[in-house]
């Protein structure tokens, strides 16, 4: 275990089947496992729990959530038993005071955005693990604040892994040509816009990625937004010097990226 400040990440998640691939990202995410500093827990916070208010898992055993529909059985059949952490679950609560965060024990659990990605970053599921919900009611600023409350626990050995994807438009995929169809314009140059705005140091109301529907491609990209703001949590945690690495990058279906940013 560490007790030194952990990195954080944001992961780009793509397709559920990710989780019984070997590609290019489940092998990055597999080496992130191997190489970063082990984290005495893990705060994961997902695209897929899009709520109003905020809540956060507090239950010693949390459920597999198999929130998607139309894969193979083999998809459904993969369980990730990490355990919960009620007390970094009340942590949380009062790290954010005085937004009310409701401590879920019983209706969620760990959903494919989150359990997607670290059933490949740590398949032995055995560091503990709460996650956190996303307000969709509030602005995108809201959410880069909550991180920077939640970077306290970065120097306590908590892994912040937030999982979505910053252009993600699956009404607009080209499921016919496979993965490597190409980009769409729209979707290469606000991908490069986020890329390009990443180290942003100004006022939070001025940063640009909090400002990210300025830009002329933000709705093209991201039709609704639950996908691109787990982003924002991450970059609230940054501390304005640690390094700044995408360990993957590129766009799948011709509208779905799978950039990865990790700070530290």
């Amino acid at each position: 275990m560490t007790t030194s400040r952990m990195p954080a990440l944001f992961l780009g998640h793509g397709s559920p089947m990710n989780v019984l691939q070997d590609n290019i990202y489940t092998q990055t995410w597999a080496k992130l496992g191997e190489t970063l500093p082990r984290p005495k827990a893990i705060l994961a916070v997902s695209a897929h729990w899009y709520t109003r208010g905020t809540a956060v898992t507090a239950m010693s055993n949390p459920k597999t959530i198999h929130d998607f529909g139309g894969f193979p059985q083999a998809l459904f059949d993969v369980r990730y038993p990490a355990p919960g952490s009620p007390e970094l679950a009340k942590q949380v609560q009062e790290l954010l005071a005085p937004i009310k965060v409701i401590a879920d024990t019983s209706e969620w659990g760990f959903d494919h955005g989150s359990w997607g990605v670290l059933a490949k970053v740590y398949p032995l599921a055995d560091i503990p693990m709460i996650q956190l919900s996303i307000d969709g009611t509030q602005p995108a600023e809201y959410h880069y604040q909550i991180g920077k409350k939640l970077a306290a626990l970065r120097e306590q050995g908590v892994l912040i892994v937030a999982s979505g994807n910053v252009v993600h438009n699956l009404r607009m995929m080209r499921r016919g040509e496979g993965d490597d169809a190409p980009a769409y314009p729209w979707a290469t140059a606000f991908n490069q816009y986020v890329v390009d705005n990443l180290d942003w140091k100004g006022e939070a109301k001025d940063h640009p990625l909090v400002n990210f529907m300025q830009h002329e491609a933000a709705e093209l990209s991201n039709p609704s937004l639950e996908h691109y703001l787990p982003l924002l949590y991450v970059l609230g945690s940054w501390d304005g010097e640690e390094a700044i690495s995408l360990p993957t990058n590129g766009i799948t279906g011709g509208s779905l990226s799978m950039l990865s940013v990790q700070l530290g």
